[in-house]
């Protein structure tokens, strides 16, 4: 009995080596894709720690940029907001100073340099869930044009080669404030060259959609807490649901916990199931002592050093669906 059993070992060897039972091998399963974010784009020091965390998983992250950021107390009047929002020029302030915006322009080229994705979100951070096509046109525009000209509008010397083709050609997606849309908007993306919008939300993760030529993604809504109740896998939506909105610090670790336990559960769904995208958000503001940036910085080490996951920017993905290269990066430190 053992000799038959070293025999038929031997012919199922010899069967498999030449390809007869191949039938029965696994199929090669794609990359776990996860989709990191940031909207805002302003603080200095965050700006600094998101890239170190980047260099140290080698992961690309988007960076929705509010260009507000990229005018001073003496410069801001080059703003020019839709006429829908009244007087008012910002929700969300300026630059502090000339040296800030100077020190946020650099973190910008140093990021684009690595591969990451530098998009928009707007200028005034406005609701624009009631605009028509010519306000968010309007919008679009003065991005554009502030983000191209930041560094003549503030008269800041070194402006790198390249800078405006970047500021006009390189900026292809956008995430609406407030994750706030009309049925005006996406005709608008359309019209002024964008090719992704990052405003949508969805019950889950889901593929990628397609709507008026663009790629449309979502941020997925995932159980979290003890009741498993969804909530939107953005750092603000957590801290509404921990700490009602509130500062209160995260002294005993739990809201780093749960935000941790949420992300990883739903990871390993994706990753276990049909190895759907998974998109995160966060902004450039410590909500609860920092929990939410801490948690993902402790989840972006566990996964995105995988082999078989891709922790890659919003217009990586695009890339990758229309089947074209992705560019070449050149580490420029800082």
């Amino acid at each position: 009995m053992t000799s038959f059993f070293r025999a038929a070992a031997a012919s199922l060897a010899a069967l498999s080596c030449c390809g007869v039972v191949s039938a029965t091998a696994q199929p090669v399963r794609p990359p776990q894709v996860v989709m990191i974010s940031f909207d805002g784009a302003n603080d200095i020091a965050l700006w600094q720690r998101s890239r170190r965390l980047a260099a140290l998983t080698g992961a690309r992250f988007t960076y929705f940029l509010s260009c507000v950021f990229l005018l001073s107390p003496q410069t801001r009047h080059a703003y020019h907001p839709p006429q829908e929002v009244g007087r008012k020029r910002s929700n969300v302030g300026f630059a502090l100073s000339r040296e800030d915006v100077a020190a946020r322009l650099q973190q910008i080229w140093l990021a684009r340099s690595e591969g990451h994705d530098i998009a928009s979100h707007g200028c005034g951070h406005f609701d624009g869930g009631k605009w028509r096509q010519k306000a968010w046109a309007t919008e679009l525009s003065a991005f554009r044009t502030i983000l191209r000209d930041a560094w003549t509008l503030n008269e800041l010397p070194g402006e790198p080669v390249g800078w405006k083709t970047f500021a006009e050609s390189e900026v292809a997606g956008f995430r609406a404030p407030y994750l706030s849309t009309s049925p005006a908007m996406l005709p608008a993306l359309s019209a002024d060259g964008y090719r992704y919008d990052a405003s949508g939300v969805s019950r889950g993760p889901v593929e990628p959609g397609r709507d008026h030529g663009l790629i449309t993604f979502a941020l997925p809504q995932v159980p979290e807490g003890p009741k498993h109740r969804p909530v939107i896998a953005m750092d603000y939506n957590l801290f509404v649901r921990h700490s009602g909105g509130v500062e209160r610090g995260d002294p005993d670790g739990a809201f780093e916990e749960r935000t941790l336990q949420a992300f990883r559960s739903a990871f390993e769904a994706a990753y276990n199931g049909d190895r759907t995208p998974l998109s995160l958000g966060f902004h450039f503001t410590l909500m609860n002592g920092g929990a939410y940036w801490r948690a993902l910085e402790r989840f972006a080490q566990e996964v995105c050093v995988r082999d078989d996951v891709a922790c890659i920017s919003y217009a990586d993905q695009v890339r990758r669906l229309e089947g074209v290269a992705e560019p070449s990066t050149t580490n420029v430190g800082g």
